[in-house]
């Protein structure tokens, strides 16, 4: 037989897998530090808005950065192939379950303008707000010095995986360094999940990574590709390569964790981990400021050939501002996020998110329903959203 080779699994967990364990010493919530730095810009939330057509647009940019976040707006979706995007977006929604996958694809097909770029950048600047913008990494080059020079302040690269090193046809691809010195405006790069992939692109010279693939509620590549890591141990690889890039360079370059969060306590797990916001996409879709009208779909649902996203509804049960700030009297912590990060921290003992990445997590899979008996066996409707 020759050498016998088997291939070994190493164990990965998600949010629901682990908890956060007390501090010895404790803090009051009000206390705390939740800032979060990107390139030369400070935000007093630490939660960044998915380019997600059904989250993300400019309206939506400028409410978010107002209250401290950051949107990021989706260059290649509908608010630049369309002067109208919402009448797009509307059939998209009408849509029946059956049709909005084909819907989507044909009404992407249109074409990227680049007058529309400058205009939705220009919307968002006015405004008096940090904008930030996305493309996948085949159309980096010909849009990010369109969205640059209309004002855009930080860059997005994103796609399903996105890595230092690409092979293909061409000759010379999308290299980061020098895109990095191209633009001079802070670039994101992701997403990935892997120690070494992250590091690799953080000696690039770029100023953030996003965490994840597969993990959001309207995306498929998990069931498509049967790719992707959970977010706990994806978060605990590249913050690992993250601090050691800074050690060996003196230079820190924040993880942003992106998707597979809902509630409350999944963010707290993902600052835990070593990440130094998160990024959310579906949460943000039941807003009424979000433009989906209760829907959300991945920025790869309108692939012409390979739609790796769905279509989901969420509803619209809040507005922004009790997202992330409460107040509210739901129990399912869907809602004042901000309010339960400065909570966990405190409970931990640190008054930044720098020192919540010290707290210990433990492997914990009953620690939703260990006592919970009664929660579980009750269905407890949730109150109205007024």
């Amino acid at each position: 037989m020759g050498n016998l080779f088997i291939k070994t699994l190493r164990p990965a967990y998600g949010f629901d897998d682990v908890a956060i364990v007390p501090g010895d010493v404790t803090v009051n919530p009000e206390l705390t530090d939740v800032s979060f730095q990107l390139g030369p810009y400070t935000f007093s939330v630490p939660i960044l808005a998915a380019a997600l057509d059904a989250v993300t647009s400019p309206d939506f940019a400028i409410a978010l950065g107002k209250l401290g976040g950051l949107a990021v707006l989706n260059l290649e979706g509908l608010y630049t192939r369309y002067e109208d995007p919402f009448s797009a977006i509307a059939e998209i929604v009408s849509a029946s379950d059956s049709e909005a996958a084909a819907v989507m694809q044909r009404l992407y097909a249109a074409p990227i303008r680049d007058d529309l770029i400058g205009k939705r950048v220009r919307q968002i600047k006015e405004a008096g707000v940090v904008c930030a913008v996305a493309a996948t990494p085949a159309n980096t080059k010909r849009l990010a010095p369109i969205a640059v020079e209309a004002g855009a302040d930080i860059f997005v690269v994103q796609s399903t995986v996105t890595t230092a090193r690409h092979v293909s046809r061409s000759p010379r691809g999308l290299i980061f360094s020098e895109l990095v010195t191209q633009l001079r405006v802070p670039i994101v790069v992701g997403n990935t999940v892997t120690y070494r992939a992250a590091k690799e692109l953080m000696e690039t010279g770029i100023s953030g990574i996003l965490v994840g693939v597969g993990p959001g509620a309207s995306c498929t590549s998990r069931e498509v590709l049967g790719i992707g890591v959970p977010q706990i141990t994806a978060t605990l690889e590249c913050a690992a390569a993250r601090d050691q890039h800074l050690r060996e360079t003196g230079r820190y370059v924040p993880i942003i964790t992106d998707g597979g969060m809902s509630r409350g306590g999944d963010i707290c797990k993902a600052l835990a981990a070593g990440a130094d916001a998160v990024m959310l996409g579906t949460p943000f879709a039941r807003t009424q400021e979000a433009p989906g009208g209760g829907y959300s779909w991945g920025m790869s649902t309108g692939h012409a050939a390979l739609p790796r996203g769905t279509r989901v509804r969420t509803g619209v049960d809040t507005t922004l501002e009790r997202l992330l700030f409460g107040p509210t009297s739901r129990t399912d912590g869907s809602e004042n996020f901000i309010g339960a990060i400065r909570t966990a921290m405190g409970m931990c003992g640190a008054t930044t998110i720098a020192e919540f990445h010290q707290a210990e997590l433990v492997i914990a899979p009953a620690i939703k329903t260990e006592g919970k008996a009664l929660q579980m066996a009750q269905s407890f409707p949730r109150p109205s959203a007024k």
